[in-house]
């Protein structure tokens, strides 16, 4: 598809949204969908069992229709709104999903959970389960690119507002929408855009994720139905772009589409942190496993990095696990007194022995033109000695991606930390086949409590 002019950028979008063939979709790029995929699976399995999922399972299974769908982990079941709403907050509860870095945007929580859903309601073949995928991912990154970095940087939580457009993308594919019919359900999907950052570390932030996956669910089948929208819902005077972006790069909407694809240019991570904590954690693992640092012996800590660095993880006193998931103080505390970064490390139990035994004193420098995956860390022991690691790209990042056989271990690491009964392999082999597969609701059905 050829750039189009900035008016036309958003139509252009659209037009991508509804035309795009399987075939158009290059190897390499399907290869990272199902990579993606099955990072988000795992990650949905290491949420299933959380509180705020429960919750939200208790509160709205009553209202739920028909249980055509499986919520990944459990044995409810629920309608595809609702299975679409609890296994998107439930694979970004840990903030262990992939990230676009350009935006900090998660892409695949919020497009594979209606994706999924909507296959057990409504069967359709794996390969269109890829391609719509691939689709859902390729909007809300280019239009979190066309608000950035405003947006987020002035509180919106990205993931949600631009997500919502992705589930709408995703799902209009899914059901065959024109690209007039495809403005409509960004139209829906616009009016629906919500989250903000300062609920990070809290439940409220999940709600926010869930409602993007359904909402974008819903926004696609209402204009299925001939709801309507203004005709420039992205790039009109007061459309989303002019009311979430204070200087919005519309260019970036349309730009290479079909040749260069923000979808393949994901991350995962390693670690269950707010992504500009994976460099910190990388250095701070080398220096206990290397210097012997140890959080007992720590005077204090300088840490230099990205901007967002600072704006997201300066939190000295957090005092629950889903807090500490955004924290440095007592990332680097536990992480120096445990020697490991996994999920046991960002629990309530974790925060109150940080707490207890004493979270180091941080100095933040920003420099704005850092690259999110690269930081300076320097740790003044009480000694008098100094330790520094500089990380130029952290583990999972772009430049430093993890394995595929990486992503299979995080799999079944996850799963069974989750207390999955499934069968872990079937799952990954079901992923890596998604586009062999005639029934995609599959892969759903093999995440599902047995």
């Amino acid at each position: 598809m050829e750039q189009a002019e900035a008016g036309d950028a958003g139509a252009a979008l659209c037009e991508f949204a509804a035309s795009l063939r399987w075939e158009d979709i290059p190897d390499r790029v399907r290869h990272e969908a199902k990579r993606s995929l099955l990072n988000i699976f795992a990650t949905a399995l290491a949420g299933c069992r959380e509180a705020a999922v429960g919750i939200t399972l208790d509160t709205l299974i009553p209202y739920s229709g028909p249980a055509t769908s499986t919520v990944v982990g459990r044995t409810e079941r629920a309608d595809a709104p609702t299975a679409a709403f609890v296994n998107a907050m439930g694979s970004n509860i840990f903030d262990f999903d992939d990230t676009h870095e350009a935006t900090i945007i998660h892409p695949a929580s919020v497009v594979f959970a209606p994706i999924f859903a909507r296959a057990e309601a409504v069967p359709f073949s794996g390969a269109e389960a890829l391609r719509a995928f691939v689709i859902g991912g390729e909007v809300e990154c280019r239009i979190g690119n066309a608000v950035s970095p405003y947006h987020y940087t002035h509180g919106w939580h990205i993931t949600s507002t631009c997500g919502v457009f992705g589930a709408a993308a995703a799902c209009g594919a899914l059901s065959g929408l024109d690209a007039r019919r495809m403005s409509d359900a960004f139209s829906v999907a616009a009016a629906q855009s919500s989250g903000l950052v300062d609920t990070l570390g809290t439940m409220a932030k999940s709600a926010s994720v869930g409602g993007a996956a359904r909402n974008g669910l819903i926004a696609a089948d209402l204009a299925g139905r001939g709801f309507s929208g203004p005709a420039r819902p992205l790039t009109g005077a007061r459309g989303y772009l002019s009311v979430y972006a204070d200087s919005p790069r519309v260019e970036a909407l349309a730009g290479d589409l079909g040749r260069r694809w923000e979808i393949a240019d994901n991350a995962y991570k390693p670690y269950p942190v707010g992504v500009v904590l994976n460099p910190v954690l990388d250095a701070c693992l080398e220096l206990y496993r290397d210097a012997g640092a140890r959080a007992d012996d720590i005077a204090r800590v300088e840490l230099t990095g990205h901007p967002l660095l600072r704006q997201r993880t300066d939190r000295p006193e957090v005092s629950t696990g889903r807090e500490s998931q955004v924290s440095a103080h007592h990332a680097i505390a536990v992480v120096l007194r445990r020697g490991r970064a996994g999920l046991d490390e960002f629990t309530d139990a974790a925060v109150a022995e940080t707490g207890r035994l004493g979270r180091p004193e941080i100095s933040f420098h920003d420099e704005a033109g850092r690259d999110v995956a690269s930081a300076v860390v320097t740790i003044h022991m009480k000694d008098g000695r100094a330790h520094t690691r500089q990380i130029a790209a952290a583990q999972g990042s772009r430049t430093n991606p993890l394995s595929d056989g990486a992503l299979e271990e995080k799999m079944r690491t996850l799963a069974a930390g989750a207390g999955f009964a499934g069968d872990v392999e079937r799952l990954i082999g079901a992923i890596w086949s998604l586009d062999s597969l005639e029934d995609a609701g599959a892969v759903a059905r093999l995440a599902g409590a047995p």
